[in-house]
């Protein structure tokens, strides 16, 4: 069968490169077109073009590339018209994906299969109204969305069990260099405990960020290290900007496209929202997760009453309860996060508490291995349904 693919960040690229690997277990004719990276490259079939010249993130980005962005819906609309795949498999990126599954309802009879869905249970909820129409089949990757889609809005989707825990567990597994050389590899203090700080994998994120981080951790004992894990999209003279510009800055040591093995070995970490916040609480790292924001009052204001979740990092959501502090906005400040940061410290007693609560939110993702579920689903539908023009 013929699989076309539109990815629109890193993170959607490695599912979705891990994604077509399964199919080609369970479909070894299987053929694929994509919009998507390297990682997906490697896998096999024909990249259409790079994410990166894709993707767009933000208000204003978006606003200063509408015609880009129109232009590059239109290419793909064509491309998929043109080369007739079996599916259509959108990964994530909800603003141009969306777009593509309202096409393939209106114009053709191919259908759009969801891999990830689009947060629409903390924002734009009213999307699930586009989602029931379009999307033929979403797979889920977090067990709360089952409950928002089936009970809230009656919609059934899949739930697969969730990659991040696949790769986490894959690689703990995998894993076997110790504390000394992973220190000697990075010229690290193989005496020193270290805290990691993860800032985000956007230089908006980094440059709001971090600067607080490294405040804090100036403050603790030296009896610490500070290891800043360097997203591999952002260049080293970003980094060297930003910590130039703080006190303490030229102390804080880097590991680079190497996070996995960071948290390895981490007591700690400060972590700013999204999937590393899931993956620093795999790896059983204590955490506090800093989010600074514009207008910090406002934004609280709107997660109050305008936003649809309680809280922030996927932790907590999959828990369903503050597993880890989340220090968003108006609560955004160094002092919160060096007394957050102090009560996760060994012999405090948060430590152990947030520990305890990991092992919930390993429970509730469940052992199943996303991908090669989602790619037996997935096959499994599409050849009891080969000869029907749409699926639902």
């Amino acid at each position: 069968m013929k699989y076309y693919l539109i990815v629109g960040e890193a993170s959607g690229e490695l599912h979705a490169s891990r994604l077509m690997a399964a199919l080609k277990k369970k479909d070894p004719e299987a053929q694929f077109r994509f919009i998507g990276g390297d990682l997906m490259q490697a896998v096999g079939g024909e990249r259409v073009r790079h994410y990166r010249e894709m993707a767009y993130m933000g208000f204003v980005p978006v606003l200063l590339h509408l015609r880009v962005i129109f232009r590059n819906m239109a290419m793909v609309k064509r491309d998929i018209v043109d080369w007739q795949p079996d599916v259509v498999i959108l990964v994530d990126y909800a603003g141009f994906n969306l777009n593509i599954a309202h096409f393939l309802r209106q114009h053709t009879g191919i259908p759009a299969f969801y891999y990830i869905s689009p947060k629409i249970w903390a924002w734009k909820e009213w999307r699930i109204k586009n989602i029931r129409r379009d999307v033929s089949e979403m797979f889920c990757i977090l067990p709360f969305e089952v409950d928002f889609y089936e009970k809230k809005h009656h919609y059934p989707v899949h739930y697969v069990g969730n990659p991040t825990a696949d790769e986490v567990r894959q690689f703990r597994k995998d894993y076997k260099e110790d504390f000394a050389q992973f220190a000697r590899r990075w010229k690290l203090d193989a005496e020193k405990p270290i805290v990691a700080l993860l800032a985000g994998s956007r230089k908006q994120e980094i440059k709001d960020n971090l600067p607080a981080m490294v405040a804090v951790v100036e403050t603790l004992p030296p009896a610490y290290q500070a290891v800043l894990a360097c997203a591999p999209s952002v260049e080293s003279s970003y980094y060297d900007k930003i910590l130039g510009r703080c006190q303490g800055g030229s102390t804080i040591r880097r590991v680079s496209n190497d996070t996995y093995p960071l948290l390895s070995h981490s007591t700690a970490a400060l972590v700013t929202s999204g999937t590393a916040t899931l993956e620093t609480a795999l790896f059983g790292v204590p955490q506090v997760v800093c989010y600074k924001t514009p207008l910090p009052h406002i934004i609280r204001f709107c997660f109050n009453h305008v936003i649809q979740c309680d809280y922030i990092s996927l932790v907590n959501l999959i828990a369903d309860k503050e597993v880890v502090p989340e220090l968003l906005a108006d609560r955004f400040s160094v002092a919160n996060i060096h007394r957050e940061l102090q009560a996760i410290l060994p012999g405090q007693p948060n430590r152990n508490r947030q520990l305890q609560s990991y092992q919930e939110v390993w429970r509730r993702l469940g052992d199943a291995v996303a991908p090669d579920n989602a790619a037996t689903i997935m096959t499994r539908i599409l050849s009891q349904d080969k000869d029907r023009p749409g699926l639902k």
